[in-house]
């Protein structure tokens, strides 16, 4: 057997997912999903961190392969990094929906245990939990979950404050990161599945008069820009009682947990 040629390189080990590496991917993944890059700036206060500590760790990142500099506008993941990003957050959906469908725990609760969980649980629990659940595709607050190959597909969506008056729209999504509003959008019966027609909007960035079921909340604006929704399916022309402009309004269903599928892409 010849001897390895001295002068052959030899490759890198897999450096160690340690928690904050994980927390930075994340970070840098939801970051990059809104604005094509992550500013230095934003993943700091997205970490609650110094913005000299979110430097030197972007640095190691890149050096590692996990990153990418893009001129003038931060950073974004490589495929590597995009990969350990996807597995973070699948594993922190499906914890988020293992919480609240098995535990009983209600989904203004379950984000901090999830993020305490994501880094210690095995890839053998995380799977053993998404079967017992059924796999789901989406989690309690309607986010979708990745697939176990990395592979996550957004629905077409816009917000809640976007709605045309008369029009009605399933909700969707709403971040999991603000207990209070979950709790008030959990009163109102504003969770993902629930149909929500936009009844009427006050001027000046006023309050919007919603009807979800029987019920008619008021929200403002800045709450309906932080729930997204999708549009229903074409049932045709309606008319203005269906619309809610006359009469009584129409009785709908108590809404349900929807389960969507995710494509590949």
């Amino acid at each position: 057997m010849n001897a390895p040629d001295a002068a052959t390189p030899t490759a890198a080990p897999t450096p160690t997912l340690t928690e904050p590496v994980e927390d930075y991917l994340k970070a840098i993944y939801e970051l990059e999903s809104r604005f094509g890059a992550a500013a230095t700036s934003d993943v700091a206060s997205a970490l609650d961190v110094a913005p000299a500590s979110v430097t030197g760790m972007v640095r190691r990142l890149a050096t590692q392969g996990y990153l990418d500099h893009v001129p003038y506008r931060g950073v974004q993941l490589t495929p590597r990094g995009r990969q350990v990003a996807l597995r973070t957050i699948r594993r922190h959906r499906i914890l988020e929906s293992y919480l609240t469908g098995v535990l009983g725990y209600p989904w203004d609760r379950v984000h901090d245990e999830a993020e305490r969980l994501e880094h210690a649980a095995s890839d053998d629990l995380i799977e053993r939990m998404a079967a017992a659940l059924g796999h789901p595709t989406a989690d309690p607050h309607g986010a979708p979950i990745p697939t176990v190959d990395g592979v996550m597909e957004e629905p077409p969506h816009r917000t809640l404050a976007e709605l045309p008056v008369g029009e009605t729209a399933r909700m969707l999504r709403v971040s999991d990161k603000n207990p209070s509003l979950l709790r008030y959008l959990a009163e109102i019966a504003l969770q993902p599945g629930a149909e929500v027609t936009m009844v009427s909007r006050a001027p000046f960035d006023g309050p919007l008069t919603l009807r979800i079921g029987m019920n008619e909340p008021v929200v403002g604006p800045n709450l309906a820009a932080q729930v997204l929704v999708e549009a229903m399916p074409s049932l045709g022309p309606r008319s203005a009682d269906a619309l809610g402009s006359l009469g009584a309004p129409p009785s709908v269903a108590a809404p349900q947990p929807r389960s969507r599928k995710s494509p590949a892409r």
